[in-house]
């Protein structure tokens, strides 16, 4: 019988037998058993939310920062502390507040009386991961001082650069309700994040979980039965492997025109940006390959365009008025422009 010839898009579900020699082009199941394992450590004390973690995953394979929102209560900041507890790497968490200095985010320079010289005294963002809870309390000039360090992954002061040690991962947390005493993020700085992840109430099932959880434990969290998945040197081989994933030019095209269509759409003030493109593409890659694939389908594209683009576009004031909402723009997008094949 003659053999059938098969796209990536139909391979997908061909039965795993035969998929088994095309996935090991790229060998993904040490990346695949360690997510599985991040996923049963963060299960020991986390009840769903399942979306959220797999986004912060993706985050971490991206080498992309991600806004968490929220209603308190719904465990973003302790989804975002287990995950960092599940890597072996340095961890530090920063609270923001209406009186935060840049300084006291980035260090500062102190004079030694010893060395009768300034010394550069660094903050707490020197770290491999940073949470960041409720970023947006903080004030325009203390959010300035993020711009380069989340963009370039860096920081210079007094004329000297000082590079961050390789992951450098912001997670910030933000209330979308509590609005006194809060200071919007600018675009440019939204910008800078990979996703934002929106964080929904748990359903019934999983709330009742929570509460006998809880119950059981006697309200006690014990973040010491979490144990490391990851080191530093094996996400940096991860985010390696999965730059080399496959992605065929007709895909390309597919996430270029889904941009571009937020740039000409009249429902939108302020359309996404090439960094926006990269960060389609790069949380496809990553998608793709913790289901096991390496290639990228239009379904791994759809999946990952909404927490990319959500944060990134802004409504015309007209539409703005009528309580519109850009996830409905971006799903009217996504139906609009046609899925390749």
């Amino acid at each position: 019988m003659e053999e059938q010839n098969t796209s990536p898009e139909q391979e997908n579900t061909v039965p795993h037998e035969a998929t088994e020699a095309f996935e090991n082009r790229i060998d993904l199941k040490p990346l695949q058993d360690s997510v599985e394992q991040i996923k049963k450590e963060i299960a020991k004390i986390i009840v769903g939310q399942n979306d959220m973690i797999e986004l912060l995953i993706i985050s971490i394979l991206t080498n992309g920062h991600a806004l968490i929102e929220g209603v308190p209560g719904v465990a973003k900041t302790v989804t975002a502390k287990l995950l960092a507890k599940t890597m072996a790497v340095d961890f530090n968490r920063i609270q923001f507040t209406p009186d935060l200095m840049p300084s006291d985010i980035l260090g500062t320079s102190i004079f030694n009386v010893k060395t009768n010289d300034f010394e550069y005294k660094k903050g707490p963002i020197f770290s491999n991961i940073v949470l960041i809870d409720e970023i947006n309390r903080a004030p325009a000039k203390t959010q300035a001082a993020l711009f380069e360090v989340m963009a370039e992954r860096q920081i210079t002061m007094d004329g000297t650069e000082y590079k961050m040690t390789a992951p450098f991962l912001v997670f910030a947390t933000q209330n979308p309700i509590e609005q006194e005493g809060t200071y919007r993020l600018p675009e440019a700085q939204l910008d800078r994040f990979l996703f934002k992840i929106n964080v929904d109430y748990p359903s019934l099932e999983n709330e009742v979980q929570i509460l006998t959880d809880n119950h059981n434990r006697q309200d006690h969290m014990d973040f010491d039965t979490i144990t490391n998945v990851l080191s530093a040197d094996n996400i940096t081989k991860y985010q390696k492997l999965i730059k080399k994933v496959v992605v065929e030019d007709n895909l390309l095209n597919y996430i270029a025109s889904i941009v571009h269509n937020t740039r000409t759409n009249a429902n939108l003030y302020l359309g996404a940006s090439p960094r926006a493109s990269l960060a389609i593409l790069n949380a496809s890659k990553a998608n793709a390959a913790i289901n096991g694939r390496d290639f990228v389908t239009p379904d791994d594209i759809k999946r990952c365009t909404k927490s990319v683009l959500q944060h990134r576009l802004v409504l015309t004031p007209e539409r703005e008025m009528e309580a519109y909402t850009v996830d409905k723009v971006i799903e009217q997008i996504l139906e609009t422009i046609e899925i390749p094949r």
